[in-house]
């Protein structure tokens, strides 16, 4: 940290807020009011941060960056680490790809064994819990109430819409 105190900062930063005001006056008169109040607040940071001591900050983030950056370029064992790093993840994706493959194998085995029976029409999807009545899987078209006229076998496409709005209207749904 000795290389901050060997700069003079306050001459470096009043040249840089006065180079910039200089540039708000011809933005000011050039490209008008708002563009010069910008270039106006960006030339008052220099001097502001020299004020507030945030150039010390400043500084130390840099440094500390810089070092950091070229102890990882030019560090050997820095880039070992990546190596490993990058090797864990390709192993990482070829064992989730591995994984995908005995799950799928597992899944083929069990579709070529026998078959299961499949349930009649009418018949339970499933096994109901004890204590549950069984409702069919497939629900039975009851026959149109006597008072009611048939539906008008018209055109096909009524015919599958009568049928939804029948099925609509014994659920309760118009």
């Amino acid at each position: 940290m000795g290389n901050f105190e060997a700069i003079a900062w306050l001459p470096l930063c009043a040249g840089a807020t006065i180079a910039g005001l200089v540039l708000a006056f011809l933005a000011f008169r050039r490209r008008g009011a708002a563009a010069g109040l910008r270039v106006t607040a960006w030339a008052l940071l220099p001097v502001a941060a020299y004020l507030t001591d945030a150039l010390r900050s400043l500084w130390t983030i840099g440094a500390t960056v810089v070092g950091f950056v070229t102890g990882l370029v030019f560090n050997p064992a820095v880039w070992a680490g990546v190596a490993v790093a990058g090797l864990s993840a390709v192993l990482f994706v070829v064992s989730g790809v591995l994984r995908g493959r005995k799950l799928s194998a597992g899944r083929r085995k069990k579709d070529t064994g026998a078959a299961e029976p499949r349930p009649a029409q009418g018949a339970p999807a499933r096994p109901a819990a004890a204590g549950r009545p069984q409702q069919p899987a497939v629900a039975q078209q009851q026959p149109p109430a006597a008072g009611k006229p048939a539906a008008k076998p018209a055109a096909k496409a009524d015919d599958d819409f009568s049928d939804i709005e029948e099925l609509l209207k014994r659920r309760g749904i118009s």
